[in-house]
């Protein structure tokens, strides 16, 4: 019963793709065929260069990343220092104004907002 269960749907895709074939033109196949591999051809093309690119970009970064993390550590250092330094002028500034309240003039004693530029945001 499997055996003719199997002829049967053999011989029914036979009859659809004979009718099939019927339908189509056969150089509009060869046509769409002949794109086909147009397009394969360039994206593997495509492929192989961003292949030998993410090659040449490793090699690149494997050569500088030592010294990203170098400058990477010495800039984080100088932030924690600039932070010290800048937390212990602000406690200065505050014991003079405590001892001297004129020791700074009115404009000075508003509070300033940070005017440096965001360097993480696009000019």
């Amino acid at each position: 019963m499997e055996q003719t269960g199997k002829e049967a749907t053999r011989e029914a895709s036979e009859q659809v793709s004979n009718e099939f074939k019927t339908l189509v033109d056969a150089q509009d196949l060869d046509s769409l065929k002949q794109l086909q591999h147009l397009i394969l051809g360039r994206l593997q093309d495509g492929n192989a260069v961003l292949s030998h690119f993410n090659e040449f970009s490793e090699n690149c970064f494997a050569e500088v990343a030592g010294d990203f993390s170098r400058h990477t550590r010495l800039l984080r250092s100088m932030k924690s220092d600039l932070e010290y330094i800048f937390q212990k002028l602000r406690s200065m500034k505050s014991r003079i104004l405590a001892t001297y309240p004129d020791a700074f003039s009115d404009d000075s004693k508003q509070e300033v907002l940070d005017q440096r530029p965001d360097l993480e945001m696009p000019r």
